[in-house]
Parts: C-alpha cells; sequence; structure tokens
C-alpha cells in the first residue's frame, strides 16, 4: 500500500470494552464486505475471538459462533454477504493455505486469527487489530492495511470516542 497507515489505539477494561469496539467497527465497515480481510493479532486469551464474536453477531448472524480452533475456517451467511472466521494457529505455511480453499473465501469477509503463521496474507489485508495484555485490560491498535481499510479507521476517528471505550488519539 502506498501512503500513510492510519492506526487508531483503544483502551479496552473489560470483555463488554471487547464487544463495542467490534460494534463500533461493525458501523464503519461498508455494507457488502466481500474481499476484505481483517487480521486478529495477540496472545492465547487476548480477546480475539471474543471480538470476531461480536462483530459476526453484529453482522447479524443470530446462531451459535464457534471457535475455528479445529475446524479452520467457520462459515456464516449474513444480510452482509458471507464472513469466513479463520483461525490458523495450526497452519505451518502459505502452502497449506491453498488446502484451506483460501482463495474461495474472497467472496466474503476473512476474520483471520494468528496470521503471523502466515505473514503473507498481510500484502492483501484491509485491517490488523492487535490485541495486548494491559494487566487484567487490554489494549487494542486498529491498523490500516489498504486505502479502504485507511477510509474505515477515519470513519472510526469521525465517531469520536465510544461510551465503553477510551480511545487513544
Amino acid at each position: 500500500m502506498n501512503g500513510t497507515q492510519h492506526t487508531r489505539a483503544f483502551d479496552l477494561p473489560d470483555e463488554a470494552a471487547t464487544e463495542a469496539l467490534a460494534s463500533m467497527l461493525q458501523h464503519a465497515l461498508p455494507d457488502q464486505l466481500a474481499g476484505w480481510t481483517i487480521l486478529l493479532d495477540g496472545e492465547l486469551g487476548a480477546g480475539k475471538s471474543t471480538f470476531a464474536r461480536a462483530l459476526i453477531r453484529g453482522l447479524g448472524h443470530e446462531g451459535p459462533v464457534p471457535s475455528p480452533t479445529y475446524t479452520l475456517v467457520e462459515p456464516y451467511l449474513t444480510l452482509h454477504g458471507r464472513i469466513y472466521h479463520v483461525d490458523l494457529y495450526r497452519v505451518a505455511s502459505s502452502d497449506e493455505l491453498h488446502f484451506l480453499g483460501w482463495d474461495e473465501l474472497e467472496d466474503g469477509l476473512r476474520l483471520v486469527e494468528w496470521p503471523e503463521r502466515v505473514p503473507e496474507i498481510g500484502t492483501s489485508a484491509d485491517l490488523k487489530l492487535s490485541l495486548r495484555y494491559a494487566g487484567a485490560a487490554r489494549k487494542a491498535t486498529l491498523l490500516g492495511l489498504s486505502e479502504r481499510g485507511n477510509a474505515v479507521i477515519k470513519a472510526l476517528q469521525a465517531q469520536g470516542p465510544a461510551l465503553a471505550l477510551h480511545a487513544i488519539e
């Protein structure tokens, strides 16, 4: 990507704040999400699945949202299109993405946990959410990786801080 990468950081004091961040992002995303990729980065237990679950539900999925730890990909169909929750923890190389059917997932939003396992996917991603421990709380940083990802971050900045979040400008 050419140009400036926009970022927005948040203090997340609890799980409800992580869910509120997912809701904020959901409202800043376009109605049709085909072709979008959002990377979810963070240590085990940092809140990646909590964030993904809240975003998937916010986009209209009403059923259970299991972790894709063992299935590697969990698909959902919503009014905003298809969503694929992808877990790359057990993937050892980019060659294995072919067996996952990675290219066939372009018809929807790809929410990718453990993207560092296959760093090459970052070159075509739109947003990266990094979640880090801060004592019992979390710190989140949202980074734009594409022009449209940067536009989402600008939209979030225009919203101002959310009620349940402490945005760090």
